[in-house]
């Protein structure tokens, strides 16, 4: 490796130490923004594209699926929040072990948990559609989908895992690139797939299947070519207990977010195919596809904060740590609010992409604008799933995932929805993100004052 770029990475990390907080987040925000942006068009598009060319019946059946297969990308996230919470803590720390031999631990558990989980997902795909709500055609169109998706795990797991361990070390610009081209090469592949073979459903999983294939192949690319700003074999195996633990330790919130998602999702399209028709099931898959992607620019910024956090975490700069979590909470609000201003008054416009055929009526746009309602501050909460693991805390992001879903969505899910109907899904939603907010506001409060202590 030449001195030059070793004085580079050294550069980067100094940046992140001892620039103006301001111009660090916007300078390593952009770039994240910009590509969590690019990666929730993948969903988007998705949708679109079934929702466009096949129907309102398959995109019911893609959109029960659609948690399913985010609890691989909930693996991936596992393995990169904890690897990336490790290296951006070594690098703060120049901790060399850690950091030569984060990589070959992370294609260790990437491989095991994409076998294990290929495993259970293909022998239980029906009946994991079946819990989730789907019936009749749903069922059929939701069991071609999610199966696809299985057989291309490990590109979702290791391609996010890659692409997270590239954002921790600050080079949100690489990690960028990386995330475009995977999804212009998906967009390509749903075209070709859906419109010219006419595929229908499996052509969307193909597409994205090949999408994330891109994604890791870049990933290779990245690491094998000494990009990075530590020591790397692209395709190493170690298996290093107390490392193997660390990263569990530190991702698992990340995880078990992903899986109160679809704990939530199960129950929500269970209410909604019990308690509404095929039509809801779609509109529902609809609004919360456009509510993840309308948090996609939050989503940047956690990736951002990351390093941010953790590096001047390792460094013992705890009001530097302080100081940058409420700058990433002022911008992360002040960029959400544009788009949720549009939503919350033009929700035909954004509707009318995925449901172009479907008249919405006034209530389902009430029901858009109360799922949207909590957008402005439920940064608070991503921010704070960043923050914890990346001062070495696993355990309070665990605590705010767990309270969130087992505490309080399960019991309001199952009571609301049958009080009054459908509409209960909608203001349940709200009232409990509502009471996160405020639970995870004086939880970080809390840790400021440790953190001014030491």
């Amino acid at each position: 490796m030449s001195e030059t770029n070793i004085n580079q990475k050294e550069k980067q990390k100094e940046f992140i130490l001892s620039s103006n907080l301001w111009k660090v987040m916007f300078d390593l925000s952009w770039p994240a923004v910009i590509a969590m942006v690019l990666y929730g068009l993948n969903s988007v598009f998705d949708a679109i594209f079934v929702g466009q060319f096949v129907g309102e019946t398959a995109l019911a059946g893609v959109s029960v699926a659609y948690p399913l297969t985010q609890f691989s990308l909930g693996i991936g996230s596992l393995i990169g929040v904890g690897a990336g919470s490790m290296l951006s803590i070594a690098l703060g720390r120049k901790d060399k072990r850690t950091q030569e031999r984060l990589l070959g631990n992370v294609n260790y558990i990437s491989f095991i948990s994409t076998v294990i989980y290929m495993i259970l997902g293909l022998l239980f795909s029906t009946q994991l559609i079946q819990i989730m709500g789907g019936k009749g055609e749903a069922l059929i169109f939701g069991d071609r989908y999610f199966r696809i998706t299985i057989l291309g795990s490990f590109f979702w797991i290791y391609g996010l895992a890659g692409n997270m361990i590239v954002r921790a070390e600050g080079k949100m610009k690489s990690a960028a690139v990386m995330m475009g081209a995977g999804l212009i090469v998906n967009i390509i592949a749903n075209y070709i797939l859906m419109i010219v073979f006419k595929l229908g459903v499996e052509g969307a999983a193909w597409g994205t299947n090949i999408g994330m294939f891109v994604y890791s192949l870049l990933n290779w690319f990245y690491f094998g070519k000494g990009y990075a700003s530590f020591k790397s074999k692209t395709f190493s195996f170690y298996r290093d207990k107390d490392i193997i633990k660390s990263i569990v330790g530190l991702g698992m919130s990340s995880l078990i977010m992903n899986f109160m998602s679809l704990v939530q999702a199960v129950i929500v399209f269970n209410a909604l195919s019990k308690y509404g028709t095929v039509a809801d099931v779609a509109f529902y898959g609809a609004v919360y596809r456009v509510f993840t992607f309308l948090l996609t620019p939050i989503f940047g910024l956690m990736r951002a904060l990351q390093p941010v956090i953790g590096i001047n975490y390792g460094a013992k700069q705890n009001e530097r740590v302080i100081s940058a979590f409420k700058i990433f909470i002022l911008a992360s609000t002040a960029l959400t609010l544009p788009f949720w201003i549009v939503s919350m008054i033009s929700p035909n416009l954004i509707l009318g992409l995925i449901l172009p055929e479907q008249i919405f009526t006034g209530v389902q746009l009430m029901h858009f604008r109360i799922f949207m309602a909590i957008l402005p501050v439920i940064s608070t909460v991503f921010m704070s799933m960043t923050f914890f693991p990346a001062i070495d805390k696993g355990k309070p992001a665990v605590i705010i995932g767990i309270t969130r879903q087992i505490i309080f969505y399960i019991p309001v899910m199952m009571i609301l929805p049958k009080l009054i109907g459908v509409s209960g899904i909608y203001y349940g939603s709200f009232a409990i993100d509502l009471i996160i907010v405020l639970l995870t506001a004086i939880m970080v409060k809390k840790e400021f004052t440790l953190l001014r202590a030491y």
